[in-house]
């Protein structure tokens, strides 16, 4: 799975279940305060997420590839628009709307990534 959709799913994952996986140790080591969570997997993974206002911004380490990344998401009412840059130079764009229980999310990579998956909080992505 290219970084771009893992990135993209991990926003929505993060932002979804982050009391959850600050709580459950066993998923993750994680530090969180008001408006950051920072974990930290068994596999030496780590990321964090800071919220300021509307944007959130994401930060990772992928430890088998050595690759840092940075994301940030801005959102406006039913849309969230994000952008990353990943230490081997690749870039994405995307979004997220949201409709009802379903988000519907797109994005595109300078790595020739691209795609549309939905999610829905009872089936998943």
């Amino acid at each position: 799975m290219r970084i771009v959709l893992k990135v993209a799913l991990m926003s929505l994952a993060l932002l979804a279940a982050a009391d959850a996986m600050a709580q459950t140790p066993s998923l993750a080591k994680c530090t969180r305060s008001a408006n950051l969570l920072a974990c930290v997997d068994a596999d030496g993974n780590a990321y964090s997420v800071n919220t300021v206002a509307s944007t959130i911004y994401l930060r990772g380490f992928e430890a088998a590839t050595k690759r840092h990344w940075v994301q940030t998401n801005s959102r406006y009412g039913q849309l969230t628009f994000f952008t990353g840059l990943a230490s081997d130079g690749e870039a994405w764009v995307g979004y997220n709307r949201r409709v009802g229980w379903t988000t519907i999310n797109r994005f595109s990579s300078s790595g020739g990534s691209s795609g549309k998956f939905i999610c829905s909080r009872i089936a998943g992505c």
